[in-house]
C-alpha cells in the first residue's frame, strides 16, 4: 500500500474487475485515453483479467486507487519500464466521476511519481495525453511534468510530458520548503 494525503494506491486484485470493466466500456473515459471502448463480454473480460493478475508483465506495474474510504475510484500503471533507458511511462483514469476536479488525480500522479524514484532507479517518467485534454495537462503541470514534444499516432494528436528525477527531487525540496513557510493553525 502506497499512501498519499487523499489516495492510497494498492495493487490490483480481483474484485476490481467490474469497475475496471465498467470504466473500460465507458465511452466518455475511452475518448479521453484515444480508445474504443470496450466490447467484449464480462466473462471474456475476466479470463483475461485473472490471467493478468496470475502472470503480470514485468515491464509493467497496475496499481488501484482507493480514497481513504477504501472506495476503488480508478487505476494508474507505469509501464513501458526500460532499465538500460531509465525510464517510464505513465498512466492514470480516475473512473468514478464523482472525483473528477477534487484533487485525487493529482494526488494519486504525485504519490506514484514519488514512489517510482524513491523506489526504482529510473531517471525520467513520461506520459502522453491528448493534445485538447487541458484539464488534464494542467493536473499533469502541477504535479510537475513538463511538456517535452508532441506525437501523432493513429490519428490522434498528443502532448509528450515528462518529469525527471533531478526535476522531482527540485520540486520535492521546494513543496518541502512552502510547507516550512506556513505557520500552523495553533500559532
Amino acid at each position: 500500500m502506497i499512501i498519499g494525503n487523499k489516495i492510497m494506491l494498492r495493487d490490483k486484485k480481483l474484485a476490481d474487475a467490474k469497475d475496471d470493466y465498467t470504466w473500460q466500456t465507458d465511452s466518455e473515459l475511452a475518448r479521453l485515453d484515444a480508445a474504443l471502448p470496450l466490447t467484449t463480454t464480462f466473462p471474456q473480460y475476466l479470463s483475461s483479467y485473472v490471467r493478468e493478475l496470475r502472470y503480470p508483465p514485468s515491464n509493467r506495474r497496475s496499481l488501484a486507487i482507493e480514497t481513504i474510504d477504501d472506495e476503488h475510484i480508478g487505476n494508474c500503471v507505469y509501464y513501458n519500464i526500460s532499465k538500460i533507458k531509465g525510464e517510464a511511462e505513465l498512466g492514470i483514469v480516475i473512473g468514478s466521476r464523482d472525483y473528477w476536479d477534487k484533487g485525487y488525480g493529482a494526488d494519486a500522479i504525485t504519490t506514484l511519481v514519488s514512489y517510482i524514484f524513491r523506489q526504482t532507479r529510473l531517471k525520467r517518467i513520461y506520459l502522453k495525453t491528448l493534445d485538447w485534454n487541458r484539464r488534464a495537462q494542467r493536473c499533469f503541470q502541477k504535479c510537475g511534468f513538463t511538456p517535452c514534444g508532441h506525437l501523432t499516432r493513429d490519428g490522434f494528436s498528443f502532448v509528450l510530458m515528462e518529469i525527471r528525477r533531478k526535476q522531482w527531487q527540485e520540486w520535492q525540496t521546494e513543496a518541502e520548503r512552502t510547507q516550512k513557510q506556513i505557520p500552523p493553525l495553533d500559532s
